[in-house]
């Protein structure tokens, strides 16, 4: 691209950066003495590099160091003093707190309030509190970190890592990450969440657990999932279904108790027949006030966080990590999710201005090939066909011309 269109005098890798408050990461390096004993890399210089290693899809630390080599040049328009060595990479990835990089990825997750979008683009719920949750697993190579599943032949099972996340339905970014190993039950985690009255969130049937639900009851927590099978279900009172819920596919609803004796729990079941799949549903809520169609269409608002997931594993596969200890693999889960919400800031901050609809994997494919060309990129993304039509080759140099004749 000429200089009189689109060029800028920072790479794309450093205007993803500029997202990044730095004042904010050097404080929180100062509260948890990360930089303690640090010669060279610093808290931020370990985050911009490991988010490089994202984008460009790196597999060990020699690929990293050897494509930031190539780059020598672009190194402090990143906010690098120096390409760092492996063994400085490989010491920070398992010493420096993961902690620190899951504060800054918190932090960093209030960039994008304000934003309100949903996976296709148009709001289907109208509580802006409807939290998404979900827990996949990564498999890993080593059993650093425990994961499920049988013992094979040899004695040995690959390890798993386990990300419980919890998703805003209408701002598409986490609010809420936790990694663990693979083994760990789902049902440990949920007294963690922060949730306030009046929220509404939305899981599958692995977190099911009665107490908590009870708790989140009286604080004033709206919850629907799915009611397992072989769940103790005790009827209370069925509710009337109307011929415009029985087209929609709703079957049955009415008032139980879930469980026996004193742990047991009030709620509603709501039948639903999914007429695409021929499935059924039982969908279990403790809300008695919404209809039963409105209950289906809250339930299937957590594909959304599926599709977070989806898109993480499609464009930073984590397969290869960059360390074999549990804080080295955790600090790379956490700058992909970092990576990712750089990625969707950008593209809802191009969709905002211009009228051109990226993919996300679009964007992503596209920040990996010009990470280090020098394109002002949101103008790119808001009408690309626009920037073709207005380019005009460079003219060649008069001196370079002379020099050739000659």
């Amino acid at each position: 691209m000429s200089q009189g269109s689109l060029f800028t005098g920072q790479p794309v890798l450093s205007q993803l950066l500029q997202l990044i408050p730095k004042n904010l990461v050097d404080r929180l390096a100062k509260e948890h003495q990360a930089d303690r004993y640090c010669k060279t890399l610093f808290t931020y210089d370990h985050l911009v590099t490991m988010l490089s290693a994202i984008y460009m899809g790196c597999t060990g630390l020699r690929e990293l160091v050897t494509g930031l080599q190539a780059c020598q040049q672009r190194l402090r328009h990143l906010g690098l003093k120096q390409n760092p060595r492996r063994s400085t990479l490989a010491d920070a990835n398992k010493r420096r707190t993961e902690a620190l990089f899951e504060i800054s990825s918190t932090a960093f997750t209030g960039a994008t309030t304000g934003i309100p979008r949903t996976a296709d683009g148009v709001r289907t719920v109208p509580w802006a509190a409807c939290m998404c949750w979900t827990a996949p697993r990564s498999p890993l190579f080593s059993d650093v970190l425990q994961g499920t599943g049988a013992f094979g032949l040899n004695g040995r099972k690959k390890g798993g890592a386990k990300a419980h996340v919890v998703m805003r339905v209408d701002q598409q970014v986490p609010c809420f990450i936790d990694l663990t190993e693979g083994k760990r039950n789902d049902k440990h985690i949920m007294a963690r969440v922060p949730l306030v009255g009046g929220s509404v969130v939305v899981f599958d049937m692995g977190y099911t657990n009665y107490a908590q639900w009870a708790a989140w009851d009286k604080q004033g927590v709206f919850w629907v999932t799915r009611l397992q099978e072989g769940a103790v279900v005790k009827d209370r009172e069925h509710l009337p279904v109307n011929d415009a819920q029985r087209v929609a596919g709703v079957i049955a609803q009415q008032l139980v108790r879930l469980g026996a004796g004193k742990r047991s729990l009030a709620a509603r079941v709501v039948h639903y027949h999914h007429k695409e799949s021929g499935r059924i549903f039982r969908f279990v809520t403790n809300n008695t006030k919404w209809s039963p169609t409105t209950v289906a269409r809250i339930y299937r608002q957590r594909w959304d966080i599926e599709m977070l997931f989806k898109r993480i594993k499609q464009n930073y596969p984590l397969r290869d990590f960059l360390g074999d200890s549990p804080n080295a693999i955790k600090i790379q889960i956490w700058c992909a999710f970092i990576a990712d919400l750089l990625v969707t800031i950008v593209r809802d901050r191009a969709h905002l201005t211009g009228p051109r609809r990226w993919s996300f994997s679009g964007v992503a494919s596209l920040l990996r090939i010009h990470l280090h060309t020098y394109i002002d990129v949101l103008r790119f993304l808001r009408d690309p066909d626009r920037a073709l039509i207005d380019y005009k080759p460079p003219e060649p140099s008069p001196q370079l011309s002379l020099q050739l004749s000659l």
